[in-house]
């Protein structure tokens, strides 16, 4: 009876300590920040957190925002990367990271953003809002704009660079997080300026020219394996900031920590949330390449139209399982009555893993499809009887 006792025991604390070692991994302990999200970029969703939603001062991820704004502009065609861009006096006059520009200094849009996201340079940063919207205050309103249309209800924007210790400049973790999935995602491009360790530019001036070098403040471009971006920040009051973006067998994951105590902390942290993130995720893509069927057309002139996949179909497992032998089924209709429009929702695929739906994808029509008029019938009538006539 004793060692039953004793063996039930042993099997109580066994059990009671893998608990506490599941606890210990999945809760608050996995950072030591006091504020972090880890979220997978291409579904957006939350793989862990921390005080996500309280609101601090951003300092230099602030960026972010900025070479949003600026790839937004370039998208648009208002911009492009060899424009140039001239420093003003209010630009140079920027404290904090800096890239030394000289008031009157022109340098290209490529390089303003390489000064932006490898040296976090306040000067670059304000010198490309004024060149967009004329002055700072009006780019910071476009800044908050944006932010309101992201869905960061937490996030207010006094500056363009996070230089400012106001109270009123702020954002959360999952804001940040929320922006940066929307710039790599959005603008990719910017991950192969975000990852460049080093880089020579040259100032040119009154004074002549002079060689400058732009050394990248994300140290784990050199110390996390799949890294690729994207900013870091630090002031008195936000304490050390990242938002690291890093990549592995098609996972692409974004870890953002706030308020850490020191560089180092920063860093690992980030790097922790990074390998718990890729330790439990994998994703599951259908490019939906091949070609759908046409469907009968009732009504119109045209006897069938064709279909499209909307998109392709990503499904982002955080269990640990290898997304083997996922399945899916078409479903359309035998036929559909015009009038249909380009765009319009066809029909559906829907995805099974294990018997069990992890999602799907509309099927839509790919181009407009009339209804037939009733000059369409005596038309087709009379091309009808003519064929009649003729093999008569």
């Amino acid at each position: 009876m004793y060692r039953k006792i004793c063996c039930w025991m042993l099997v109580c604390y066994i059990s009671m300590m893998t608990l506490f070692q599941i606890t210990y991994a999945e809760g608050d302990e996995l950072i030591v920040s006091p504020h972090g999200v880890l979220m997978e970029a291409t579904t957006g969703e939350i793989i862990y957190e921390k005080g996500k939603d309280e609101r601090k001062s951003p300092a230099s991820i602030t960026k972010i925002m900025t070479l949003l704004l600026i790839f937004d502009e370039l998208e648009k065609g208002n911009l492009s990367l060899e424009d140039e861009v001239t420093t003003s006096a209010y630009a140079k006059s920027m404290g904090g990271s800096q890239v030394f520009l000289e008031e009157g200094e022109k340098q290209t849009v490529e390089t303003m953003i390489k000064c932006i996201v490898i040296a976090s340079g306040n000067d670059a940063s304000v010198a490309m809002a004024e060149h967009i919207a004329g002055s700072e205050g009006e780019f910071v309103k476009r800044m908050n704009e944006k932010a309101r249309e992201l869905g960061m209800a937490d996030t207010n924007f006094e500056d363009c660079c996070g230089l400012t210790d106001s109270s009123n400049h702020y954002t959360t973790a999952n804001d940040v997080a929320l922006m940066s999935r929307e710039l790599i995602t959005k603008h990719p491009k910017i991950l192969e300026y975000s990852s460049i360790w080093m880089e020579d530019i040259t100032h040119v001036t009154a004074k002549g020219s002079s060689p400058f070098t732009l050394s990248n403040t994300n140290k784990l471009l050199r110390s996390f394996d799949g890294c690729v971006g994207l900013k870091t920040g630090s002031t008195s009051v936000a304490k050390y900031c990242v938002s690291a973006v890093a990549v592995r067998d098609d996972v692409m994951l974004i870890s953002v920590v706030m308020t850490a105590p020191d560089y180092k902390v920063r860093f690992k942290d980030a790097a922790a949330m990074l390998n718990y993130g890729f330790g439990k995720c994998s994703i599951y893509v259908d490019e939906n390449q091949e070609k759908l069927p046409s469907l009968p057309l009732r009504g119109s002139v045209e006897k069938t139209v064709p279909c499209e996949y909307q998109g392709e179909f990503r499904h982002l497992d955080t269990q640990g399982n290898v997304l083997e032998g996922v399945e899916k089924k078409i479903k359309l209709p035998k036929e559909v009555k015009a009038p249909v429009k380009k765009g319009e929702k066809a029909g559906e695929v829907v995805y099974y893993w294990n018997d069990r739906e992890i999602g799907k994808v509309d099927i839509i029509f790919s181009q407009n499809a009339e209804k037939a008029s009733y000059l369409d019938y005596l038309k087709e009538l009379y091309t009808k009887q003519f064929l009649i006539t003729k093999e008569v």
